[in-house]
């Protein structure tokens, strides 16, 4: 297990190794009096968080403040099991998510429909949390940690409608969840940087992705933390790479969905898949990436959940 990374401004990132993989998803610790985590990925992870905390000489019991920028498995998932672990915590969720951490049977439901027979190797148990130790952030509401830090709560659909980000003043940051795409810190050793939208099914929407994008582009942050994952100082880069990306992801979705009116629903997803992965592993061999490089698992992985939501959209609009 890796130690927590100091990211300066008073927070480490923890590696939660989710899906038993590093530098996968992560949980963001602000070390204050009052101490808040953003992020807890799912159950399988909350042991890395736990021992993550104690290599940074916090005690379970001055964990004050749980967020979630969304409530899909892999950002909430863990979240009651923490709360077990922490009795003076409250977990911070989006209006929409509320419900849904309460009593997890749909997201449970939807989970397995995507995953299938792994889901318990992936997220199990899912423990519901007590309503009263919820708090909603409406847009634009704040979070006062200790004297000198505010937390601003921003609701940015896009990848879902359930998503807020969430932007400190100390370190004039923006934790985006999943709407401003993955980051793959894998391929920075072959100098190359990559950062593609996260288009899962099934609220993915382009123009109010692109809309949350142009809000955090306003803001001028100079650092954006990442659900998956770390930090990014190349702010300007994020957001091109982003406007470049997304229009062919929807693009291919379309495509595919008119060229292959006949199909299941399975087979145009796998088509949309290869396609994708063929143009970006395309990129990647310009960037002199090699073709057996670990972030090809991860990319799989990403683009075929990234494919139904692109069908899933596509076929939508059709209707």
């Amino acid at each position: 297990m890796s130690q927590p990374v100091d990211l300066g401004f008073g927070i480490s990132l923890i590696d939660l190794y989710d899906l038993q993989t590093a530098q996968r998803t992560g949980a963001y610790v602000f070390r204050e009096e009052e101490v808040t985590i953003i992020e807890t990925s799912a159950s399988p992870s909350i042991p890395y968080l736990l021992k993550g905390l104690e290599a940074l000489s916090i005690d379970v019991n001055d964990v004050k403040n749980i967020i979630v920028t969304h409530i899909h498995l892999d950002h909430a998932g863990g979240a009651g099991m923490l709360l077990q672990h922490c009795p003076n915590a409250r977990v911070f969720v989006h209006p929409k998510g509320m419900r849904h951490l309460v009593d997890p049977s749909r997201l449970i439901e939807g989970a397995k429909a995507v995953y299938g027979e792994s889901f318990d190797a992936l997220f199990a148990p899912i423990v519901p949390i007590p309503e009263e130790r919820l708090i909603v952030k409406e847009d634009g509401e704040t979070l006062q940690i200790g004297k000198n830090r505010t937390l601003t709560f921003l609701h940015t659909p896009g990848h879902a409608n359930h998503h807020f980000s969430i932007y400190d003043q100390k370190s004039n940051g923006i934790f985006t969840g999943d709407t401003a795409g993955v980051f793959y810190p894998q391929l920075l050793s072959y100098g190359v940087e990559l950062y593609l939208p996260s288009t899962s099914p099934n609220q993915f929407d382009p123009e109010a992705m692109r809309a949350s994008i142009e809000r955090f582009m306003k803001l001028r942050p100079e650092r954006i933390y990442f659900g998956h994952f770390g930090m990014s100082t190349h702010v300007q880069g994020v957001w091109e790479q982003l406007l470049h990306w997304l229009p062919i992801f929807v693009q291919t979705g379309h495509e595919i969905v008119n060229e292959q009116k006949d199909q299941s629903f399975t087979e145009k997803t796998e088509a949309v898949f290869k396609r994708l992965f063929n143009i970006i592993q395309t990129f990647l061999r310009k960037q002199q990436v090699p073709d057996d490089a670990d972030v090809y698992k991860l990319l799989q992985l990403d683009l075929q959940v990234c494919a139904m939501g692109l069908v899933d959209y596509a076929e939508n609009k059709k209707r």
